[in-house]
């Protein structure tokens, strides 16, 4: 209980701004992580210090659970995959098939194949050494960042990166790894919905095609009160089921993360 409590509580860190930029190998670790644990759980640990109450260290673990799902799906492909299929949904025509549920549930599987390789990079640096008591809860954390760090800093572009850097004012980095996750996470999410918003327009073209010529074909023909919708509806569905719509849109999000 107590490694949950302390893994939990160190989780915020990622948010942390580096301090320094003078090496470019690694930056550098953040030094009020450990302070701040034994201050949160003194009274747990046995320290000398007095440490926070039972009840202040549930209301601040609770209140980080509240956003740490909200905090890990903006760190993986969750957003991308999710914005592209509620597009296709919208292209389609159709309201509430699939519904939300299955949308989420694809999205959430699509997400966990994608970054299959970085949990895994996260497992064996972070999780199974800090199970085997071999590093403590401070590097368990540093360790899974950077391999989170590593997959979104691959996914954001450089413009977006450079926008949020000269908002912060923060000084020229030196590699990659430098950038903080301050200003790496609204990059990163910037890029992802812009990723989604193109790949949504590219299916939203022969959709839009077999609307304009029902549309055409139902004013030639002078049926003026019948709705376009209603008769492109089968067209289209017909159309994704011939070209294997869901396992080409699968395959090509899980391809655009490469």
């Amino acid at each position: 209980m107590k490694r949950i409590l302390s893994l939990v509580a160190a989780l915020p860190a990622l948010l942390l701004p580096a301090v320094a930029y003078a090496q470019v190998q690694a930056p550098a670790a953040p030094t009020a992580i450990p302070g701040a644990l034994d201050r949160a759980f003194g009274s747990m640990g046995g320290t000398d210090g007095p440490g926070m109450s039972l009840s202040l260290q549930l209301l601040l673990i609770m209140g980080l659970l509240t956003i740490l799902p909200s905090l890990i799906l903006m760190m993986t492909s969750f957003t991308r995959i999710l914005v592209v299929l509620a597009i296709l949904r919208q292209a389609i025509g159709l309201q509430q098939s699939p519904p939300n549920q299955v949308l989420i549930g694809l999205s959430l599987f699509l997400s966990l194949f994608v970054m299959a390789p970085t949990l895994e990079k996260v497992n064996d640096t972070a999780i199974a050494p800090y199970a085997a008591d071999q590093i403590n809860a401070e590097q368990a954390i540093q360790n899974a960042g950077r391999e989170f760090h590593a997959f979104m800093i691959r996914q954001t572009r450089e413009r977006d990166l450079s926008m949020f850097a000269e908002m912060a004012k923060a000084p020229k980095f030196n590699s990659s790894a430098d950038v903080p996750f301050s200003i790496l996470l609204p990059a990163f999410v910037t890029s992802e919905l812009k990723t989604a918003f193109q790949i949504g327009f590219m299916l939203f073209l022969p959709f839009l095609v077999i609307d304009l010529v029902v549309s055409s074909v139902l004013m030639s023909l002078g049926m003026m009160m019948m709705s376009p919708m209603v008769v492109s509806l089968p067209f289209k569905l017909l159309l994704f089921v011939m070209v294997d719509g869901w396992a080409l849109l699968m395959g090509s999000l899980a391809a655009s993360f490469g």
